[in-house]
């Protein structure tokens, strides 16, 4: 007859796994009574299908959400194997106490603020707690009362859920697991929890991709309010309160009044005036190619001192199309870069803007530009499109169709540390391009990963220096894709924009101080363009949103930080780059570097110009 002696032992295993699935299961509960509390967002936008699919895309984050909760318990199980635990109940049903009021309180809160703020409970509630009186003064005291009510009846049920599903029901139950058990059966058993212990950090991890748990990996359709259904509130509170700074006391160097000043001489207009037109027609298909890491050290048609051999065809591509000789990178990261390339906003030296969901559903895009133009929108990338909150950025700003490496076939998603490697993704590129409807045009943003450390590809031309290397194998993969699209038929109406999402230190040596390392090419290629064309005006990778829409005479107003580089109201030429450390500001009469890290804030350079 078998040993029982570690039945204990099983029992709480399994108790432990059922606290766990029941915590899972409030969360996704708890989104149907979430939509069934805003009455005024789901009138006439959604149903059951809708909220199916948010409780299904939001599993990733309640499952996050319970490993949190789970952890301390996770931890008194492995305890109790080794140790005789007294007074572990009480502990117990004190935790769970606490969880459960804090649980009821960001449910219940994230379904009443939902209505009057439109976005899920962040970080932002801390701000109204420290005076309370404000946010009451926007309710009656009917309401207040009610969601005190429903605040209580949330924190008992949950709490009740917890202690039903791991407290034993007889008293007489093993205090401790370990009793009865042999050493090498508690060997085995701890053995079994350390396992369960990584499956519980996957979980919170958000799996085994690059990109960690974050609240866009959720979003999956373009009804904002779908995607918000989906969001664990606890998640996104937890997650925006870890990244939260008060970024407002930062660079405050002037007052209000001298910083308007200031700024209202640095020409940031949104008109587009007497603009030279570069297109032969108002309305192409537009392909922007995010090149990672591309800067301007690896193209000789922006850089004279670079190194010909490694981009021919980017540097042939300048000469044919449009080529922006003096572009600057905002940032030095792509979530960053990224948000600067397609929102045309700018960037912060220790803030990602991509990283605030509330953020980002407020940015413009030159996708939500052009989608409201009539154009059809997609986004393609070779890697993992949740990656720092990529998804729910692009999901927030006007895409259709947002694929990363799981739309890729499995054999081929780790042929690069990153991903998807470019030649393969590039092909898919073409193939996607090749099958969209005709008749209306469309937008397509293409994001390259292979040059990128560990630089590392299927290329070896450039002998000796991987980084130089890898940008030549990028060069290539473009240099075939453009090839084969000139021989199409929509060749003739496409606009392609080709430019990186930052540069890199290269050649080795250079730092995020020095210019060099943030000099990026912009280059337009494709049949859609008049002619060639040498723009030498100083710019921002942020005003390509400007200075695209102001060619397709769309408007472009609510970009406040682009500017139409070609417009004649492009009147004092300037760059701004920040990196961790610092910022620099560049115009005509030269650049200034400034620390921000030091107190107070140095400048580390001041260069005039050559010809000043």
């Amino acid at each position: 007859m078998p040993n029982n002696n570690h039945n204990p032992i099983l029992r709480q295993a399994m108790r432990l796994v059922l606290l766990y699935l029941a915590l899972v299961l409030a969360g996704t509960l708890a989104k149907p009574l979430f939509v069934l509390a805003q009455p005024a967002a789901v009138s006439g936008s959604t149903g059951w299908s809708g909220i199916g699919q948010a409780m299904l895309h939001g599993l990733l984050l309640d499952v996050a959400t319970a490993g949190y909760l789970i952890a301390p318990v996770w931890l008194l199980c492995g305890l109790g194997l080794w140790v005789r635990l007294r007074g572990w109940r009480v502990a117990y049903k004190v935790w769970a106490a606490v969880v459960g009021a804090a649980l009821a309180l960001v449910l219940v809160g994230d379904a009443c603020l939902y209505g009057f703020w439109h976005t899920k409970l962040d970080a932002t509630v801390w701000n109204y707690l420290a005076q309370p009186e404000g946010a009451l003064q926007s309710v009656s005291m009917g309401y207040a009362l009610c969601a005190t009510l429903a605040v209580v009846a949330v924190a008992v049920l949950l709490y009740y859920l917890q202690v039903l599903t791991f407290v034993p029901r007889r008293k007489a139950a093993h205090t401790s697991s370990r009793k009865g058990a042999t050493r090498r059966t508690r060997g085995w058993w701890t053995a079994a929890w350390l396992v369960a212990g990584g499956l519980i950090f996957l979980g919170i991890r958000g799996g085994v991709g690059k990109g960690t748990a974050n609240v866009g990996m959720v979003y999956f359709s373009p009804n904002a309010f779908l995607n918000h259904t989906a969001v664990n509130p606890a998640f996104s509170l937890i997650s925006s309160t870890l990244k939260a700074g008060d970024y407002g006391r930062q660079a405050h160097f002037f007052s209000h009044d001298e910083r308007k000043r200031i700024y209202s001489m640095l020409g940031y207009n949104t008109e587009s005036l007497d603009t030279e037109p570069l297109l032969n027609t108002t309305r192409p298909n537009v392909l922007i190619i995010l090149m990672e890491g591309c800067g301007g050290t690896f193209v000789n048609a922006v850089d004279p001192k670079s190194d010909p051999r490694i981009t021919p065809n980017l540097n042939r591509l300048a000469h044919e199309g449009v080529v922006f000789t003096q572009a600057y990178a905002n940032s030095y990261r792509t979530d960053r870069g990224t948000v600067c390339a397609l929102s045309g906003f700018p960037s912060f030296p220790d803030l990602s803007v991509m990283k605030m969901p509330s953020r980002c559903e407020h940015l413009p895009s030159i996708a939500s530009s052009l989608k409201g133009a009539g154009y059809a929108t997609a986004y393609l990338y070779g890697g993992d499109a949740n990656f720092t909150n990529m998804r729910g950025y692009l999901q927030s700003t006007g895409y259709d169709r947002i694929e990363g490496d799981e739309s890729f076939p499995v054999a081929v998603r780790r042929t690069h540390n990153w991903g998807v490697t470019d030649a393969i993704a590039f092909d898919t590129l073409y193939q996607r391009i090749m099958r969209l409807p005709q008749g209306r045009p469309w937008h397509v943003t293409f994001q390259t990963l292979a040059s990128h450390e560990p630089w590392i590809v299927p290329y070896n031309r450039i002998k000796g220096d991987k980084v130089a290397n890898s940008m030549a194998y990028l060069d290539h993969c473009i240099g075939t894709f453009i090839s084969r699209l000139r021989q199409s038929a929509l060749w003739r109406n496409t606009l392609v924009v080709m430019l990186p999402d930052h540069g890199v230190n290269y050649p080795e040596g250079i730092s995020d101080a020095d210019e060099r390392r943030s000099h990026i090419p912009i280059i337009m290629a494709g049949g859609a363009l008049k002619g060639p064309r040498v723009v030498t005006q100083i710019c921002n990778q942020t005003d390509l949103a400007a200075t695209l829409l102001g060619q397709l005479q769309l408007p472009h107003k609510q970009f406040g930080m682009s500017r139409d580089v070609l417009s004649r109201t492009y009147t004092h030429p300037s760059a701004v780059h920040t990196w961790q450390e610092g910022t620099y500001y560049m115009d005509n009469s030269g650049i200034s570097v400034v620390n921000l890290l030091t107190q107070p804030a140095s400048v580390m350079r001041e260069a005039p110009h050559a010809s000043q």
